[in-house]
């Protein structure tokens, strides 16, 4: 065997094996797969409709009641969430209301501006590959601070204070293309902008999310959360 697939092999063992420990480590071989073989939602698609299912209960005002003391004592031991969610820390979106899911049921990463950061990639990551969720959502929402003050520091050049523009930078590959074509509505464009290259690049993260998804074991989806409507449109 050449040294280049010896070491190919190599990683792709050392990968697996600390996968492996960390799964071991965070559920219990007997709960985990116990909660398996009761997931409603084992494939991404399920998990996707499931999502947009508790939206529909939420602007309808039909959520479900909910016991949350119920079952504490068994997430304690364990946690098996469908579906992550990479948001933005806005106050008037949460995402388990959003959806109207229980607790243990969402991996949330939360940052303003719901852009990929190493830390929250490495989050998701470990949600996918490890906690088993199916599918991660890139949540972007109507009238964004975040975008908006990415796109007035891009039109006028804001000298923003502090590390207020380090948003401005993570965000400007996503949002500039958008100013330059003129788009009408234009911050709203740019919230839809910044989500799908969002999407984008957790869809080509590699070697987990990439490879998860060329096989179909997970889907990385956008959508936009209306502040008014509590809607979330896919995009």
């Amino acid at each position: 065997m050449c040294e280049t697939c010896r070491s190919d092999v190599s990683r792709r063992t050392l990968m697996a094996g600390g996968l492996g420990l960390l799964a071991a480590a965070s559920l219990p071989l007997a709960a985990q797969a116990q909660t398996q073989a009761n997931a409603p939602s084992d494939t991404p698609d399920a998990a996707l409709d499931k999502l947009m299912q508790g939206n529909e209960r939420y602007i309808a005002g039909q959520m479900r009641e909910r016991d949350f003391s119920a079952g504490r004592a068994a997430r304690a031991q364990s946690q098996a969430p469908f579906a992550a969610i990479l948001g933005c820390a806005d106050s008037r979106v949460a995402p388990e209301l959003a959806f109207d899911q229980g607790p243990g049921s969402l991996f949330v990463v939360r940052v303003a501006g719901n852009f990929v950061t190493p830390d929250g990639l490495a989050s998701l990551e470990y949600g996918a590959a490890v906690l088993g969720t199916k599918v991660i959502m890139v949540l972007g929402h109507s009238n964004c601070g975040a975008v908006n003050a990415t796109v007035a520091a891009l039109q006028k050049g804001n000298d923003l204070p502090g590390h207020i523009a380090d948003l401005v930078r993570a965000m400007k590959p996503g949002i500039e293309p958008v100013l330059k074509s003129k788009e009408e509505n234009l911050r709203h464009q740019a919230v839809i902008a910044n989500v799908r290259a969002n999407v984008r690049q957790l869809q080509e993260s590699k070697p987990i999310l990439a490879e998860m998804v060329n096989s179909k074991k997970l889907r990385v989806v956008g959508g936009v959360y209306d502040l008014a409507s509590g809607k979330v449109e896919l995009v």
